[in-house]
């Protein structure tokens, strides 16, 4: 291979650096001329061209490619992710801090306290199933958007409809930082303890849709009674997912009951179940189905749109760990 030199565009916040290098060159050469330009070690750094990455480890067992052999060419544009290691000290500073004062709170709470007596009626229900406290990480980029986030996701209807009927109980609800662990979307710490979920994206310029962050909750939800990700887990998990979209698409259609049988929304007219069916993914009702058989689709429906999504959420969560029996 003749020794050509490959001039490179990356883009890094906002700023643009031209690198040239010769195409027979390593790529941690590249990784180092990066460091120089922009401070940020080659180990945080992560570059991104026409949706590829361009990665090695010093531990892989492979040769390490060159500049060539990696695909890049001569006026490629290379987006670079990355915290330089002062910044990066400073957030993992910040999480120390943090934890502490999770901690004294937490020892603080298990301070005896003098119990009321209440004479008032309120729902038993609606005050124990709930998210006890929820808590932004303040050291974070928009801690304001955070705490609306949180905010909007202890409050959502759907999901305390879920939680009142299994009995769940989550003590605080909060948020995992994308640099703290990478990879996951969410963990759910003593059963229930603390949820933490990836509400941020990863560049910390903004937050993963709400839709998205709920289908992790709903799945660290189930995590308040099954540990690992067995066939029980699987199937409260889909459970809890079917409950959600029935719930929210009967609610809309302003035409559902209660089932006297298991406190679940049931599809009250054809109509309902057609809307259902839209919501969950199916393909439609046909003219000689019963309402059993149109009930049967829906749930169907639901398994098969849900099977991928449940399946991505196991291997971007970090809970595991003994099975709990559910009381």
């Amino acid at each position: 291979m003749s020794h050509e030199d490959i001039i490179l565009n990356v883009s890094f916040r906002g700023t643009s650096h031209t690198v040239s290098l010769p195409n027979d060159a390593p790529v941690s050469a590249l990784h180092s001329r990066l460091e120089a330009l922009t401070s940020v070690p080659p180990s945080l750094q992560k570059l991104i061209y026409r949706g590829k990455k361009i990665q090695h480890r010093q531990d892989d067992p492979d040769p390490e490619p060159t500049i060539a052999q990696a695909g890049l060419r001569n006026g490629i544009k290379v987006q670079m992710l990355g915290s330089t290691a002062e910044e990066l000290g400073q957030l993992n500073a910040a999480d120390a801090a943090h934890h502490k004062k999770e901690q004294i709170l937490k020892d603080r709470a298990l301070k005896p306290r003098v119990q009321l007596r209440s004479t008032g009626s309120s729902s038993t229900s609606s005050h124990q199933y709930r998210f006890h406290r929820i808590e932004p990480l303040t050291h974070l980029p928009r801690p304001e958007t955070a705490t609306e986030c949180l905010t909007t996701l202890s409050k959502d209807p759907a999901i305390l409809h879920i939680m009142q009927k299994h009995r769940f109980s989550v003590g605080l609800l909060t948020e995992l930082a994308p640099h703290e662990h990478p990879g996951l979307l969410g963990l759910n710490v003593g059963g229930g303890g603390t949820i933490k979920l990836r509400i941020r994206l990863d560049t910390y310029d903004g937050f993963r849709p709400y839709l998205e962050v709920r289908r992790v909750l709903c799945h660290e939800l189930a995590h308040n009674v099954w540990g690992d990700h067995d066939n029980d887990f699987k199937e409260l998990n889909s459970q809890l997912n079917r409950e959600v979209a029935e719930f929210e698409a009967a609610a809309g259609a302003g035409t559902h009951h209660l089932s006297d049988s298991n406190d679940t929304y049931q599809p009250s007219s054809d109509k309902e179940v057609e809307a259902l069916i839209h919501v969950l993914g199916g393909t439609g009702l046909r003219g000689n189905d019963t309402m059993e058989e149109r009930r049967k689709r829906v749930l169907d429906a639901a398994t098969a749109r849900l099977r991928n999504e449940e399946e991505e959420l196991e291997r971007n969560c970090g809970t595991s760990g003994p099975q709990k029996q559910s009381g």
